[in-house]
């Protein structure tokens, strides 16, 4: 799973990878499977994650201010997604600690998750 720091860096800029990301999506194919737009409106899914088997991990933006943000995880190359009734860091947490919330990276990472620099 990669999830990108959310400093800004020289090199990097979390503003700009969103914003890459937002076209990369509405231009994929595989965008019509999911079940609301990508994009940054109420309603709409925001890439914030990747996974090496292909999975990409969505904040979808509540409707209104009081409404939770929940997480969608699609396998890129299917159009399978799952929706999970959680803010992201309730799942982030339950997947470092070892829960199933993704399709199958936990193919890839058996030992579970890791830290690695990315330059």
């Amino acid at each position: 799973m990669y999830l990108k720091h959310p400093a800004g860096h020289l090199l990097h800029s979390l503003g700009e990878d969103i914003r890459g990301d937002l076209e990369l999506w509405r231009g994929e194919d595989m965008a019509e499977f999911l079940p609301s737009p990508v994009g940054g409106n109420p309603g709409d899914l925001m890439p914030v994650a990747s996974a090496t088997t292909g999975e990409a991990v969505f904040l979808c933006i509540p409707d209104n201010p009081s409404s939770p943000w929940r997480v969608v995880v699609q396998e890129f190359d299917s159009p399978a997604w799952t929706l999970y009734e959680m803010t992201f860091s309730e799942w982030l947490l339950a997947y470092l600690k070892g829960r199933d919330v993704t399709l199958c990276s936990r193919n890839f990472a058996p030992d579970g998750p890791f830290f690695e620099f990315l330059p």
